[in-house]
């Protein structure tokens, strides 16, 4: 489904062979809003996309959406349009259309900004949330207790991102939730991409442990602290190892 373009600059470092795939995509019922179900359809694939795991750009084809969604390529476009506008796509002449990947500074901002809005969710999160959604962050990681995360990567990543947009969702701030929501896809990305890395996923459901005692306390203070640090580490870790990224 997917053609793909070499960056301009490649570091040979830490290069995968294997060539990016995105989540597959369903045919979208017609309705009067096609435009902006096939919006929702395609933000949705962009933000499933590991789009750092691989050193090549991810480029659309808007044929092959089209055909995959059941559409017109009139609704794509308009579609690519909007995430274009939002920063989820670029366009580039005679070549394509690309999913946006950041540069490594890019992505130590993004998940800066990300330590500030998740730790002062946290912080909110004492007060807003109740004892059973705090618990329902315990149960996250029921089934790594009698195993270690590493035996199970990738129900473990899955877990570990759940577990941070449950912190920024128990905010009850429905402004902090949508300001989160463009940096999520390249957080997510990032966040999956490193939890194999130097034994982040042990440290990583150590660190989710403190967090909700700390928020089971309705300790405000450590609450806030532990989370901030734990996306801090995420960010000194990609500034000594992310340099694939550019």
């Amino acid at each position: 489904m997917l053609r793909t373009e070499a960056p301009a600059r490649r570091n040979e470092v830490n290069e995968v062979t294997t060539r990016p795939i995105l989540p597959p995509l369903a045919p979208i019922a017609m309705t009067a809003s096609l435009r902006d179900r096939a919006y929702a359809a395609l933000r949705q694939m962009i933000t499933d996309a590991d789009i750092y795991a691989h050193p090549d750009e991810i480029r659309l084809d808007e044929k092959q959406l089209s055909a995959a969604l059941g559409v017109s390529r009139t609704p794509i476009r308009e579609a690519m349009t909007l995430l274009e506008q939002e920063g989820f796509l670029r366009t580039e002449p005679r070549r394509g259309i690309f999913i946006v990947r950041k540069t490594k500074r890019e992505i130590i901002e993004m998940i800066q900004m990300w330590a500030a809005l998740e730790s002062m969710a946290a912080r909110l999160a004492t007060t807003h949330a109740t004892d059973a959604e705090i618990a329902e962050l315990r149960r996250l990681f029921d089934e790594f207790r009698t195993e270690a995360p590493a035996d199970h990567l990738e129900e473990y990543s899955e877990a570990n991102i759940a577990f941070h947009q449950a912190i920024i969702r128990l905010s009850k701030s429905p402004l902090m939730i949508k300001t989160t929501d463009n940096l999520f896809m390249h957080v997510r990305a990032i966040r999956k991409l490193t939890i194999s890395q130097k034994d982040r996923a042990a440290r990583s459901i150590a660190d989710h442990m403190h967090i909700i005692d700390a928020l089971e306390q309705r300790d405000t203070e450590l609450a806030e602290r532990l989370v901030r640090q734990h996306s801090l580490d995420l960010a000194t870790h990609v500034e000594r190892y992310g340099d694939f990224l550019d």
